[in-house]
């Protein structure tokens, strides 16, 4: 699964990024605390591109809440949804259809269970190239009545691991090639024969992982220190899952 991820560039740096991207308002982002951000938790808002076809930047809740729902609070249980079953389940296979975004991040944390001991260790994944990138994620519009506000929402979409995650979890995040954006935002109906092809798993040989503070089991502390190193530095070799 994914259960946290960081975005931890200011406006300007996510716009050299990603040149397509259209921010309005950058500086109300850093004054509201949406950017930068170290330990985005689920309930939280994060920066997402839907396929509306503008390919603008907007901050939507991290937990799907199907439109049809009777209580918001289902999106806490609805913050991953499996690749494999996107078409099947209730819950996501009208979005999958309709409501498809890109998630922006720039690393993710899941957490490693440790041989012989109940104790799990925080890691850090992240591209080598220290570049951001994009989950695979759907999108919807919740309202609990006509006096209430419309909440915005959205899921990441998992896979199987690759190699460097095998020795990490049993699940990762659908992280896309940049030449796959624009057919996951293609803004009309688009079938799960068209979109699975496209659920695959990133290649490990451009990713690293490594041990950060348990400070990152907190979603109160969102600063800079949730991504320095655990003491003794350590690094997962992509191919065997072993560490360095």
């Amino acid at each position: 699964m994914c259960g946290r991820f960081t975005l931890s560039l200011d406006p300007e740096e996510l716009r050299q990024a990603f040149p397509w991207l259209k921010i309005e308002h950058p500086e109300d982002l850093t004054n509201q605390k949406l950017l930068p951000r170290y330990n985005i938790a689920p309930t939280q808002k994060a920066g997402v591109v839907t396929n509306d076809g503008h390919k603008k930047l907007e901050f939507f809740q991290w937990g799907l809440i199907p439109s049809w729902a009777k209580e918001a609070e289902i999106g806490s249980r609805l913050i991953n949804a499996r690749g494999e079953t996107l078409a099947e389940k209730p819950a996501f296979r009208g979005a999958y259809r309709r409501r498809r975004c890109l998630v922006l991040a720039d690393g993710f944390y899941e957490w490693k269970q440790e041989a012989g001991s109940s104790q799990k260790t925080p890691m850090y994944i992240h591209m080598a190239s220290e570049q951001p990138f994009a989950f695979a994620g759907l999108w919807d519009i919740w309202k609990a009545s006509q006096e209430k506000e419309e909440i915005f929402s959205f899921t990441i979409i998992t896979t199987s691991p690759n190699a460097l995650m095998m020795g990490i979890h049993q699940r990762m995040p659908v992280i896309l090639l940049p030449e796959m954006y624009d057919a996951w935002l293609h803004p009309g109906d688009r079938s799960p024969q068209d979109l699975n092809p496209l659920l695959a798993a990133y290649p490990s040989g451009e990713m690293e992982a490594y041990p950060v503070s348990r400070m990152v089991n907190s979603p109160n502390n969102d600063r800079p220190e949730c991504l320095l190193p655990a003491y003794p530095p350590t690094r997962l070799i992509p191919s065997t899952g072993e560490t360095l």
